[in-house]
């Protein structure tokens, strides 16, 4: 009974790893340079990052993640205003439909004037 604990906690433990196996050298590499071009602040470095690893922009920006922290907040962290400007409409927004007459006070609803 010992050895067959033994033996599923060590398979166990050899799958935990395979499935955290580590990403590929070249993607790495290109998302790196994208944070890099992000917290540079010089508009010219990032449209040519972007350009040269051929990065879809509207796919990458809503999920990329710098030092735990979103490409566009990350931006801001390092005070690269332009760069985050220049991303800021790829950040999925939040929209909220309100009924605008279920806005106003009851009192004032029903309330008739001569």
């Amino acid at each position: 009974m010992k050895t067959l604990t033994t033996v599923a906690a060590i398979t166990l433990t050899t799958l935990s790893f395979a499935a955290s196996a580590a990403m590929d050298p070249q993607i790495e590499k290109t998302l790196i340079a994208v944070c890099k071009a992000g917290a540079s602040n010089n508009i010219f470095t990032y449209a040519n990052t972007m350009r040269d690893y051929r990065i879809n922009e509207q796919r990458v920006f809503p999920r990329l993640v710098c030092n735990d922290q979103s490409f566009h907040q990350f931006a801001l962290s390092h005070g690269a205003n332009r760069t985050a400007a220049k991303i800021e409409r790829y950040i999925k927004g939040r929209v909220t439909i309100q009924d605008i007459a279920m806005n106003i006070p009851e009192e004032e609803m029903f309330r008739v004037y001569f």
